[in-house]
């Protein structure tokens, strides 16, 4: 939402939320504009609009062009269309029964005649004067000699704004309601010039008006000018997007008490069983580089599924630990934390590095005795879940701090754990490949680092797309698997974990465990379950006291079974493709080759498209390019997960060159005025405070 400022005053201005000594206009509240009242004041509240100035920034979903019409003859059948023409005559209305009245009219364009059809609407049918010229949006049906058009929307042909928007709405208002509200909102612009950005960034970036942006953006004179205003909104939300993240990775920028020495990990390297990939490598060389330094890393390891990036974890532990500071890795599961416990010991414990497990099951005996260890340095490296923050957990020298944003660890999480030290480092491993402009806004305010590569010798998994049709034969596959002793996964899509879909994943898991795979174990996992039950399902896979895990999403990620050889993702179509590459990155964990089949039984032309790309391509980073083009980054990647805040209008796919130039602004910005404090940037300060007021210290 913006802040509005008159462009003539830089000082003592007033946001539209904030304290100040000067109030604007936009201020008011949306009860007091012409056509609302206190009533309807309540429905734009459920659409987020408290002020003028709200309602200014609830910007159309699309817009319906009556600026280029159709002739009557070519008017689609069963379509909607537009078309124009003049009445040349009204007909006596009908009375069908009680509460139903049919007005009908008739309209020319010289070459062929339609019925204008108007349902219990005297008002719309007494718009309609004979002789005069029209525009008309609906449904046309007939057939080709005499054509109807229903309930159309009507304007008269000379009307100056012939391109409309189109809103989202909500119970109680109108589409044509609420252009007529924000119509009455726009003259509140009148005589006054606003503006949020300097305006040498404006003049450089070829930047229209904020005025001109708000009022073509709502009623374009023709598509040029809309283009123009979306560009100018584009760019305000990108920048204060890119502001506020760099705010976030200065914010911690104060000196560390954990600047390391430069010592050498050979020793580290030397006791591999293997050999790190240089993308490996290179992470861990930018983790000690930024360790070496006086403040805090902030370091993202971005990398595929399987890439290695706890190698990667457990050489910056054994760095840390060489330099004498702790080390502290957070898991959300504890059969999570048990998993990367049982790894970083193979890594670190041949050195004679101590390591400990600390969950929220343990008894409160074990955790005493563990946190009295933690406290008092004993212990170097300590794996655990959220009891790492408890206010029970002392560190002795906290100098490493490591989450998984995989797991939907935000920078709240990791602040929390950072708390417990000195300013202490911070490295987050994400297996969610992205591309890397959209990773420098969702993790803007850490540094990145990307494992492209793999260990060499992992074989990569086989993808098959079927129909419904290859149902059964699918799963005469999976048994064959499961006859040579391995395991497989059934993943069932749940979009909401209502009572409905959990039922229908619940039969379809009964169903195959008494007919396909009734010789088999079949398990059952969904979000529903307790995180203990969820555990413990997990184990009794991992362990093969089952065969075949039925799963919704939560399987995704998931604890690494080696033994799982297959996975078959019943309706694929309903998920990303990203997500669906996390899911497949559930098998080939172990030696064995691994089989993903995505079945599906709706094979549109998109699906068919999607899938194929799945079967074609295994490289995560690929993917996601292909993903954000095809869904954009809101369904792509959930990001309100992440703490980024919602894009009202900016897409990230599509608008990436005005991206590019907005951080580069953000940043020259940041630059010169770190805190945003001087005049000129007084309007971006509060937008940004305004926009990240739930993750920003201020």
């Amino acid at each position: 939402m913006y802040m509005f400022y008159p462009s003539n005053n830089t000082a003592g201005r007033k946001s539209l939320n904030g304290a100040g000594v000067m109030n604007t206009k936009l201020d008011s509240d949306i009860k007091y504009l012409k056509g609302v009242g206190p009533k309807r004041a309540e429905y734009y509240q459920k659409l987020g609009v408290s002020t003028v100035a709200d309602l200014l920034c609830h910007y159309p979903r699309s817009y319906m062009d009556f600026s280029s019409p159709v002739s009557i003859n070519d008017a689609m059948l069963n379509e909607n269309n537009i078309i124009k023409g003049r009445i040349v005559k009204r007909l006596a209305a009908a009375r069908i029964r009680r509460g139903m009245t049919i007005y009908k009219a008739v309209m020319t364009d010289d070459e062929s005649d339609i019925t204008i059809v108007i349902y219990n609407s005297e008002f719309a049918f007494n718009r309609l004067i004979e002789g005069r010229e029209y525009l008309l949006y609906g449904k046309v049906t007939g057939n080709l000699v005499r054509k109807e058009i229903s309930s159309p929307i009507i304007l008269d042909a000379d009307t100056a704004d012939k391109i409309l928007p189109v809103y989202p709405l909500t119970e109680g208002l109108t589409q044509s309601l609420l252009r007529t509200t924000v119509q009455n909102a726009l003259k509140y612009l009148d005589g006054e010039i606003y503006e949020t950005i300097p305006k040498e960034i404006a003049a450089r970036r070829g930047l229209c008006s904020l005025n001109f942006a708000l009022e073509n953006i709502h009623f374009p004179k023709d598509f040029l000018s809309l283009s123009i205003a979306k560009n100018r909104l584009v760019f305000d939300e990108f920048l204060t997007l890119g502001l506020g993240m760099l705010k976030l990775k200065g914010r911690s920028r104060g000196k560390t008490g954990c600047k390391m020495n430069d010592v050498s990990i050979d020793e580290f390297y030397d006791g591999l069983p293997f050999k790190l990939t240089n993308a490996q490598l290179n992470a861990i060389n930018d983790c000690i580089s930024d360790m070496k330094k006086g403040y805090p890393m902030n370091r993202l390891v971005q990398g595929d599924v399987g890439s290695g990036k706890t190698a990667v974890a457990a050489a910056c532990a054994f760095f840390a630990c060489k330099n004498g500071c702790q080390t502290a890795l957070m898991a959300p599961t504890e059969i999570l934390a048990n998993q990367h416990y049982k790894t970083l010991s193979d890594f670190l414990v041949p050195f004679g590095i101590k390591i400990c497990l600390l969950t929220g099951s343990l008894t409160a005996k074990n955790k005493r005795e563990i946190k009295e260890s933690i406290k008092s340095g004993e212990v170097l490296v300590i794996v655990g879940t959220h009891a790492l923050v408890e206010d029970s957990t002392e560190f002795d020298n906290l100098g490493l701090v490591i989450t998984d944003e995989q797991h939907r660890f935000g920078v709240e999480q990791r602040a929390n754990l950072s708390n417990k030290g000195n300013n202490p480092h911070c490295m987050v491993m994400s297996a969610t490949p992205i591309p890397r402009t959209l990773a420098l806004m969702i993790y803007g305010d850490l540094d990145i680092s990307i494992i492209n590569e793999f260990p060499k010798g992992r074989k990569p998994i086989e993808t098959f797309a079927i129909t419904g049709k290859g149902r059964e034969r699918a799963f005469g596959f999976v048994i064959q698997r499961l006859k040579e002793g391995r395991q497989a996964y059934i993943v069932c899509p749940m979009i909401e974990e209502n009572d409905l879909e959990l039922q229908s994943v619940k039969e379809y898991s009964d169903k195959i465990s008494r007919s396909y795979f009734k010789e088999y174990r079949v398990g059952l996992l969904h979000g529903r379950l307790k995180p203990k039950q969820k555990d413990a399902i997990m184990q009794e896979f991992k362990n093969g006291n089952i065969d075949i895990l039925v799963s919704t999403t939560v399987v995704e990620v998931g604890v690494d079974v080696p033994n799982a050889a297959v996975m078959v993702i019943e309706n694929s179509e309903r998920f990303g493709l990203s997500q669906l590459h996390q899911l497949r990155g559930r098998v080939g964990r172990g030696s064995e080759k691994s089989y993903c089949i995505l079945i599906t039984d709706n094979p549109t032309e998109e699906c068919v498209k999607r899938l194929k790309i799945m079967s074609k391509i295994s490289d995560g980073f690929k993917i996601s390019e292909e993903d954000l083009k095809l869904r954009g980054p809101g369904d792509f990647f959930g990001s309100r997960q992440h703490g980024l805040p919602a894009l009202k209008i900016a897409d990230m796919a599509e608008d990436t060159e005005i991206l590019r130039q907005a951080q580069e602004e953000a940043r020259a910005i940041i630059k010169d005025d770190p805190t945003l404090s001087k005049p000129e940037n007084k309007s971006l300060a509060e937008l940004v405070d305004k926009l990240f007021s739930r993750t920003i210290d201020n």
